[in-house]
């Protein structure tokens, strides 16, 4: 395992920096207790780690000031799931992208199997990108909402989601950004973007384990709840609460998950999130230019440093992708991804 090249962090980062794995053990160890859901003193100091986790998120994002509206989940796809359908209502029309995960499509797709929505996939162009106009030439009177991805989990490309942020604020349109790639690594800047909705996982960019995610939700925006439970909060009441965290949170919270999160974003701002970027750059920068020396390589989307996170995609012309990643793994000990990777319209 030592000796093990990894390339597969666009799926999971690994390994996590030790100040991870020992906070989650030290922490899990001393207070593994159920948070916000009693009052000796181990639950409460729970319930104030979750608390600042919150917080430190929120203030990475600059969402608009409430901290209990970052709300934890499973992971992005959990999240989206929660987001789309709280959003969509019968007779909508959602604009998305062909960059999109399948995390975004299939609750999308299946909305529209169900008659509940339209949805039109907007192309990205030969460099990656999807053009901002036609994101506004997609736009109908009836759209309900626009979902794009901010950073392609196959090619790495950032979007230019102010842009159309600010399409979506001059025609009435609720903009959800799926964050996966980019939280961590990637400047965001909800309110100067006019991002409505963003949504995050933890075990990626953000260097948390498997497991947690969530998404930030700024005011104002209508959310239904789609999920009812167990709050530690008014339990007389059958009614599932509106004020968030609660309004997409029910149940248990994932502790050790939102453990990891708070010690990752704690570690991303003391290496500072430019200096990891200039570093994981310059390193997908030099297997860039390598594989653009060798002939029978094609190299997907991958002009420039510009406007680019880490990610690479390649393929050696008449041999299988999936014989590739088999000779990488056996024959060099290279960890590397192979296949659609959950995101079948990007190939």
């Amino acid at each position: 395992m030592s000796q093990m090249i990894y390339l597969d962090n666009s799926a999971t980062s690994f390994p996590k920096p030790e100040a991870v794995y020992d906070f989650m053990r030290e922490f899990y160890c001393e207070h593994g207790v159920s948070p916000g859901r009693s009052g000796f003193d181990a639950s409460i100091q729970t319930e104030e780690m979750v608390f600042e986790t919150r917080r430190m998120l929120m203030e990475l994002l600059n969402g608009d000031g409430d901290p209990n509206r970052l709300t934890f989940s499973y992971n992005a796809s959990d999240s989206l799931n929660m987001i789309i359908q709280g959003l969509a209502e019968k007779g909508d029309h959602v604009v998305t992208t062909m960059l999109e995960h399948n995390s975004v499509l299939r609750p999308l797709h299946h909305l529209m199997l169900d008659g509940t929505i339209e949805t039109t996939h907007v192309p990205f162009d030969a460099r990656g990108y999807v053009d901002p106009d036609d994101i506004k030439k997609a736009i109908r009177k009836h759209t309900k909402m626009v979902v794009v991805n901010h950073s392609s989990n196959i090619i790495g490309t950032v979007q230019p989601v102010g842009e159309i942020g600010k399409i979506c604020k001059e025609a009435g349109v609720l903009f959800v950004v799926d964050g996966c790639q980019s939280a961590g690594i990637t400047e965001v800047d909800m309110q100067a973007m006019g991002i409505d909705v963003f949504v995050f996982t933890g075990h990626k960019c953000l260097m948390g384990p498997t497991g947690i995610g969530g998404s930030y939700v700024m005011e104002g925006i209508p959310v239904r709840m789609t999920r009812f439970g167990g709050t530690g909060v008014r339990s007389a009441q059958l009614t599932h609460l509106e004020e968030f965290p609660y309004r997409l949170e029910c149940g248990t919270l994932n502790l050790l998950g939102v453990a990891g999160l708070h010690a990752g974003v704690k570690w991303i701002r003391q290496q500072g999130m430019q200096q990891l970027h200039r570093h994981e750059i310059a390193l997908w920068d030099k297997l860039r230019k390598g594989l653009q020396q060798i002939e029978n390589v094609t190299v997907y989307c991958a002009e420039n440093t510009k406007n680019q996170n880490p990610v690479l995609s390649f393929n050696i012309n008449g041999v299988e992708a999936g014989e590739v990643g088999t000779m990488l793994d056996v024959d060099y000990d290279i960890a590397s991804r192979t296949g659609l990777q959950c995101a079948p319209m990007v190939h």
